[in-house]
């Protein structure tokens, strides 16, 4: 199969120790060691009671199929059988892994223990340098369930390293854009426990220490990794549940920190907050003083400032949201001050807030800290902007409220408009 002049070389981890030849069928002892099926069979049967590798006394003679190598070496001996039907096929620049090179690595992420994050990190260079790499990845089949299993793994040793766990997270980010079974994946992350089982250690518990501890660049491809696993309100659920996780994403979103990080941060906490119980626990949690430190915050960009004035619209649709809104004068003060200011999105999560503790709630304290921040002003010049119906009737709506108690021209402009409730 193989031609001399190609110069491919066998990953000697997909040698058989015993035979020395490529494994077939590749099978583990109790003892870690792996061999081609029908050699240690051999062995067994001639009446041996050790490992050959390690000549230590086996405790069992049962042994278990290696399924992440056979598919390396399945996937290897294909890519052999491609460059020798097409020996005029470029070799790789030497500045990048080969295929080979990268199977390689990740056949030891499985079956080394001393040297993982090196290979993990040659992985992690092959998958930034092209798409062509990322695809290659991800058809790996074992590549993304052996990252996971690193994730999950909670019983010390390397697995525990946040230097490792850093970049298991930043390859998963790599490959995500790629990967097709989104709900597996979210599945495998989450470990969903069956009935009557106690929840087991998730993927989750390991991006939190990412979170936590790691490096500005891998909490945010942590926050990235976990707003990808929220696709249903099940999983929403799941990852609001871990306990410190949501108010580490909380944490992450003061105003002295990277701009990349509180967007990435922002979105996670956006996209799991749908749910009324992940409401109210950002409620409990102090969101709104966040928040509105944020929005209070100079030269925010116009993206951060539309997260954070979503994320606030979500809150207010509670009832405990908005007593939180309409108790901190200098939230409602900020979220007046984005009308007409950042963009047509930006105002519509504001004056739907708005309208949601002046109108809806009928605060005393909001409708006064609308009416010092100018905000009686800007409802007017957006009524006659160009701005959605539904922005139009919620400040009709407003300016009905605020029209009984102002000496202005208010008091005379009139409004005829259909209730609408926007959540």
């Amino acid at each position: 199969m193989v031609r001399d002049d190609l110069y491919i070389t066998v990953p000697s981890f997909f040698r058989c120790p015993i035979s020395l030849d490529v494994m077939k069928s590749p099978v583990s002892l109790c003892t870690g060691v792996t061999y081609d099926r029908s050699s240690i069979q051999r062995w067994l049967d001639n009446g041996n009671n050790t490992c050959p590798a390690t000549m230590q006394v086996l405790q069992s003679k049962e042994f278990v199929p290696n399924r992440t190598l056979q598919r390396l070496i399945q996937i290897w001996s294909d890519s052999v059988r491609h460059r020798v039907d097409s020996p005029e096929s470029p070799p790789p620049t030497e500045s990048l892994l080969s295929n080979d090179q990268v199977l390689l690595a990740i056949s030891e992420l499985d079956t080394r223990t001393d040297n993982r994050f090196d290979s993990l990190t040659k992985i992690v260079r092959f998958a930034q340098d092209s798409e062509e790499n990322r695809d290659f990845l991800v058809r790996t089949e074992c590549f993304v369930p052996v990252l996971v299993g690193f994730l999950d793994n909670v019983n010390g040793g390397v697995q525990r390293n946040v230097q490792f766990l850093e970049q298991v997270v930043k390859a998963l980010d790599l490959v995500l854009s790629k990967m097709e079974d989104r709900e597996g994946f979210t599945n495998s992350m989450l470990q969903k426990p069956s009935e009557g089982q106690k929840q087991k250690h998730s993927s989750i518990d390991s991006l939190l220490l990412v979170l936590q501890q790691g490096s500005c660049d891998s909490r945010i491809v942590a926050a990235r990794v976990l707003k990808s696993i929220a696709i249903d309100a099940e999983s929403k659920l799941l990852i609001a549940e871990k306990e410190g996780l949501v108010s580490e994403l909380l944490r992450q979103i003061t105003p002295n920190r990277d701009p990349d990080l509180i967007e990435n941060c922002l979105s996670c906490l956006v996209e799991i907050s749908t749910p009324k119980r992940n409401k109210m626990k950002l409620v409990h949690l102090g969101a709104v003083k966040v928040f509105s430190k944020l929005l209070s915050a100079p030269n925010l960009s116009v993206l951060v400032t539309e997260k954070v004035l979503k994320l606030v619209e979500t809150v207010s649709s509670t009832k405990e949201g908005r007593s939180e809104i309409c108790e901190d004068t200098a939230c409602v003060a900020a979220i007046v001050n984005k009308v007409l200011k950042v963009s047509n999105v930006a105002t519509e999560h504001a004056v739907t807030t708005l309208w949601s503790v002046c109108y809806l709630f009928r605060d005393q304290k909001a409708q006064e800290a609308v009416t010092k921040a100018n905000g009686l002003t800007k409802i007017l010049l957006l009524m006659q902007s160009n701005c959605s119906p539904q922005v139009r009737q919620m400040s009709a709506d407003l300016l009905k409220i605020f029209r009984v108690n102002s000496k202005s021209c208010l008091s005379s402009y009139d409004t005829k408009t259909t209730h609408i409730m926007p959540f």
